[in-house]
């Protein structure tokens, strides 16, 4: 750790330590250690050492985890989603160089309500193949999906193995390739159960994907609705031209194809899961 006189200010602290995590001596997910001795190892107040951890806080640039066994952590780099193309999570994950993982919560056959049976152009109380799990980077939590595809179209999914890409099974087993998605993003807080399942505080950030999946054929064969982690994610568009804009970090909402077809929507509230 860099030395550096007493006395100094919350913002000078912020930048010593902010140069020590951008340049690697500070990495992803180490913890900073004691309040007490970081203060100390600075010069400065442990009231002085707070308002610079709040600040890099605020920016996301580290993270405080409350209770025993906590402290402050350097913050894991983001993992972009790109919206111009169709990958599942497990790929998205491995072409970042992060180790991908799943917790299958459920997967069972149930009636598609009546959101899900206009997405999916079924009969509302049609069988829909139910899907929740748990998406892992680096072993932490990363994303809770809920998706449900059409049961009449693959019969025998749940028999498969689900703790890998649904899109890669269809397409192996069922010859369905996802060919487009449409995808409406919106920014909402998490619930107390969705701040347990994805380990943040509630009231935390997440953007909420509501996607429709077709195959070759325009037929919808998936219809979900995933939470990821807003610390941990960062959206981008690609343009025709190859270069990419990060979406803005507010509330609003885009309807978005693979195809590069974006149109922004309203200022989006908390929705509940279809």
């Amino acid at each position: 750790m860099t030395e550096i006189p007493p006395a100094r200010t919350p913002e000078e602290v912020r930048r010593v330590l902010a140069e020590q995590i951008g340049s690697g001596r500070l990495r992803p997910g180490q913890r900073l250690g004691a309040e007490r001795a970081l203060a100390a190892e600075l010069g400065v107040s442990r009231a002085t050492l707070r308002q610079a951890l709040a600040v890099l806080a605020d920016g996301g640039v580290v993270r405080r985890v409350p209770g025993r066994g906590g402290g402050t952590f350097v913050a894991k780099g983001k993992i972009e989603r790109d919206l111009s193309r169709i990958v599942g999570v497990p790929a998205l994950l491995r072409s970042q160089g992060v180790v991908a993982g799943t917790r299958v919560l459920s997967a069972r056959l149930a009636e598609a309500d009546d959101v899900t049976a206009q997405a999916l152009r079924a009969r509302p109380g049609e069988l829909v193949i139910d899907l929740v799990r748990i998406r892992l980077a680096d072993g932490s939590p990363f994303s809770l999906e809920h998706a449900r595809f059409p049961a009449r179209r693959f019969p025998g999914l749940l028999e498969l193995p689900l703790g890998g890409s649904v899109y890669e099974l269809i397409e192996e087993h069922f010859g369905a390739e996802p060919a487009e998605a449409v995808e409406r993003i919106e920014v909402i807080l998490a619930s107390a159960d969705e701040a347990a399942i994805l380990d943040i505080e509630p009231g935390a950030p997440l953007m909420a994907i509501t996607r429709t999946t077709a195959d070759t054929d325009g037929e919808p064969i998936e219809f979900s609705r995933d939470l990821f982690r807003a610390d941990r994610t960062r959206i981008v568009v690609r343009t025709e031209g190859g270069a990419s804009a990060p979406s803005p970090a507010g509330a609003a909402s885009w309807n978005c194809t693979p195809r590069r077809r974006c149109d922004r929507g309203g200022t989006g509230g908390r929705t509940a899961p279809p």
